[in-house]
């Protein structure tokens, strides 16, 4: 007989297909977005310094990580879609690494630049 052996433990969650979540999870990642919302607002108000970019970029990365997850189905995805997913973040952010590094080496000489003395 040619039977098909049943899928390995753990593994039956990796089949392709239509995955349909509970109502309970969008609309509890819904208001979990919205949350955050009220809270990236509630913090715009909040004078943190330097820190308020930091604030704002983890509350952001927080946000795209619950759509990602949920509404793009990334957590019950093979374990390639999401090293694809975290590999570009990980470029993104070396990036946005470099260019700050960049801008913060030629950034003197363009304040001295801007403090000149104006005139013939």
């Amino acid at each position: 007989m040619n039977e098909t052996p049943p899928p390995p433990a753990g593994r039956a969650h990796e089949e392709h297909g239509t995955h349909v979540l509970p109502p309970a999870v969008l609309l509890g990642t819904a208001a979990a977005l919205l949350g955050l919302t009220v809270v990236t607002v509630a913090s715009s108000r909040v004078d943190l310094g330097a820190w308020n970019v930091v604030l704002a970029l983890a509350i952001a990365c927080s946000k795209a990580a619950l759509v990602a997850l949920f509404f793009m189905h990334l957590k019950y995805e093979n374990r390639f879609q999401l090293v694809v997913l975290v590999s570009a973040a990980l470029f993104a952010v070396l990036f946005v690494a470099f260019v700050v590094f960049d801008t913060t080496q030629y950034e003197p000489g363009i304040r001295a630049w801007l403090e000149r003395p104006k005139g013939g």
